[in-house]
């Protein structure tokens, strides 16, 4: 049996990595449009946990969610304000036990992943990102078939998330072919 002092150095060290393997995953994908968590945190600014929370315990429909995003004059175009209302719509309001620790840590990770966040984590493990998803022009119909084929039905996403997806997808792909990075390309 391993000594647990020697196993929580490694965990530390393991935790460290996967935190800064998503901060270095998240400059690399700048040029992609954001993704609803993304837009809310911009949305909400600097608020605490608390306001967080309380904005993510709302059960709203994805027009209100387009208005209350539109009054807080983030800047935010069509693309955008639907993008999120779209998420928000799809993802929220969250259960107790998360909005409670939302509340108290304000840690936006406990929030939903959004279709970016999904894209990024799901479609690169067989296929280029760039040809296999950022230069493909469908709607959400077109988007939530790909689930349907076999390669892509063992995906580990739920309902909600390849939802969430194949909106964000709808709405923001496909990218012109000048805004891949280079190094992202084919």
């Amino acid at each position: 049996m391993r000594h647990p002092t020697r196993v929580l150095p490694v965990l530390g060290l393991a935790a460290l990595t996967l935190a800064l393997s998503a901060w270095a995953q998240e400059d690399q994908y700048a040029f992609m449009p954001s993704g609803g968590r993304a837009l809310l945190l911009l949305l909400i600014g600097a608020e605490d946990g608390a306001a967080l929370a309380e904005i993510a315990a709302r059960d709203q429909g994805a027009e209100e969610w387009r208005d209350w995003a539109a009054s807080r004059e983030a800047g935010l175009d069509e693309t955008a304000l639907a993008t999120f209302a779209g998420y928000a719509d799809l993802n929220l309001p969250l259960p107790a036990e998360i909005l409670s620790k939302l509340a108290e840590t304000g840690d936006a990770a406990l929030l939903p992943p959004d279709g970016k966040d999904l894209a990024i984590a799901q479609c690169q493990f067989c296929h280029s990102l760039f040809s296999g998803y950022l230069m493909h022009d469908r709607d959400e119909v077109g988007w939530k078939g790909t689930f349907k084929s076999p390669f892509h039905s063992e995906i580990p996403m739920s309902e909600v998330e390849r939802d969430t997806f194949a909106h964000y997808s709808a709405l923001n792909m496909p990218l012109r072919f000048e805004d891949v990075p280079p190094e992202l390309r084919f």
